[in-house]
């Protein structure tokens, strides 16, 4: 073997492996979160009127972005299963499985039949699709971010790390890229007609592409340590919850701050509020996506610099600082939207993705710190499927439903300053486990709790 850099198991890995994992983890997770965004952009564009026109304007904008938020409650089901048998059978079977889902349910959502062709059905019918679609998210991050950190050499983790971290602005990029065209090519009544579907149906060739590359990658050296010495656990879940419950639910709350904030964008709360001709402001709907699109470009960016710099100083110190400039963000997001002008409408989102990169980037390799070796996938998914609930499941519905009752985007500022504040206090209790061994040989040092109200596991 070519030599290389210690993996977290203290053997070799290629210098060509390693980048071939990168590869993998970006192309896959950049595939998945395209599917469950241009969902995301299209329950803000289009569902509320092709699947809940019957139940009035209002009501039909918030049983569309309250289907964006069902898909969250099953991503703990997921997470549940591709723990435990990503635990039990490897990290790379489940990515593939769970990317073949998400394509699937993806490209038949994009040939579904609306409410006025088939009635009551289309809604059912959609809602059922976007299940499969939060089953197949739960279980996605969790191998992926395990992929990406147990290849990674130990000073280089936050880098490998925020490999699945840039899916998601790439994959929002690419699924506003795409709406933007097909508002262009499709424009007025033919988006609603046809050209919404055309991005759904894209799926099916990104699908293709992300099998083959995921299907190259070797499995996870550390979990191909654990299989060779036979010391999985039986039950991971069952040990999880049994010794790390306080532990789950902190870092779940971790994730909610950032997830409840970005979701604004990529939960299409803004490219609804933006292009409603019946709100404050009314703007067309492609320049608003390419907006959009532009401001996954900084969010991409500023995850990476904090993978990057999360090596340097640390992850709970990179965290610290992102939760303070999301909260700039968090101020300055609606007076700028409010402006009425592409322009502000771009800085106030590109402003607020700087802090959520910095709360994102490192992510996963602070969750994989954080857990012993034969539970980490368990644990990772886990705390990442309950941080999704408690934050950005319903942050569309809930922000749309605060400005039908108050009448102002203020009542919006103070929720997402909450949540914010809320991820900060989940971050000040955990203690910075950068560097710690990932391997199966130091189950004992991970096993102790990270957190600052226990030294025992």
């Amino acid at each position: 073997m070519s030599s290389g850099s210690l993996t977290p198991t203290g053997s070799f890995a290629a210098v060509a492996d390693r980048r071939r994992v990168v590869f993998a983890t970006i192309i896959g997770t950049t595939v998945e979160w395209y599917d469950f965004f241009i969902y995301a952009s299209a329950a803000g564009l289009v569902f509320g009127q092709l699947f809940f026109q019957p139940a009035g304007e209002q009501a039909a904008i918030l049983l569309s972005f309250a289907t964006v938020g069902v898909s969250f409650l099953f991503r703990p089901l997921g997470a549940f299963l591709a723990g435990h048998f990503g635990d039990k059978y490897g990290r790379r079977g489940v990515l593939v499985l769970t990317l073949i889902l998400m394509g699937a349910a993806t490209a038949l959502i994009g040939l579904l039949p609306t409410f006025a062709q088939i009635g009551i059905a289309a809604p059912i019918l959609l809602i059922l699709l976007r299940i499969i679609q939060g089953i197949s998210a739960g279980g996605e991050w969790g191998g992926a971010v395990l992929m990406a950190v147990e290849h990674a050499p130990t000073k280089k983790r936050g880098l490998f790390g925020a490999s699945p971290q840039m899916g998601v602005p790439l994959g929002l990029l690419l699924a506003s890229g795409m709406m933007a065209i097909m508002a262009v090519v499709a424009p007025g009544d033919a988006f609603l007609e046809w050209g919404w579907r055309v991005p759904f149906l894209l799926s099916i060739v990104l699908i293709a592409i992300g099998y083959w590359v995921r299907r190259s990658v070797e499995e996870s050296p550390v979990f191909a340590e654990l299989a060779q010495r036979k010391v999985k656990a039986r039950m991971p879940i069952v040990q999880l919850f049994k010794k790390h419950t306080l532990l789950v639910v902190i870092a779940a709350l971790v994730f909610a701050g950032n997830n409840a904030v970005g979701y604004m964008t990529t939960g299409g709360y803004i490219q609804n509020y933006a292009t409603n001709p019946e709100g404050p402001l009314g703007l067309e709907r492609g320049p608003v996506l390419w907006a959009v699109a532009g401001s996954a470009v900084t969010w991409l960016l500023s995850t990476l610099f904090a993978g990057w710099i999360s090596d340097k100083i640390g992850r709970r110190t990179t965290y610290l600082a992102g939760w303070v400039l999301q909260l700039v963000g968090v101020f300055t997001l609606f007076p700028l939207v409010n402006t009425g002008s592409i322009g502000g409408l771009f800085a106030g989102i590109a402003i607020l993705t700087i802090g959520l990169g910095l709360t994102y980037g490192p992510q996963a390799a602070l969750y994989a710190e954080l857990f012993p070796a034969s539970i980490r996938f368990s644990g990772v998914s886990i705390s990442y499927a309950i941080g999704a609930i408690l934050g950005g499941a319903f942050a569309p519905t809930i922000a749309t439903a605060l400005v039908q009752t108050t009448g102002t985007t203020m009542s919006v500022t103070w929720y997402l300053a909450g949540m914010t504040a809320l991820g900060l206090v989940a971050t000040l209790l955990l203690r910075d486990r950068s560097g710690i061994p990932l391997g199966p040989d130091h189950e004992e040092e991970q096993a102790v709790s990270p957190l600052y109200a226990s030294n025992r596991a």
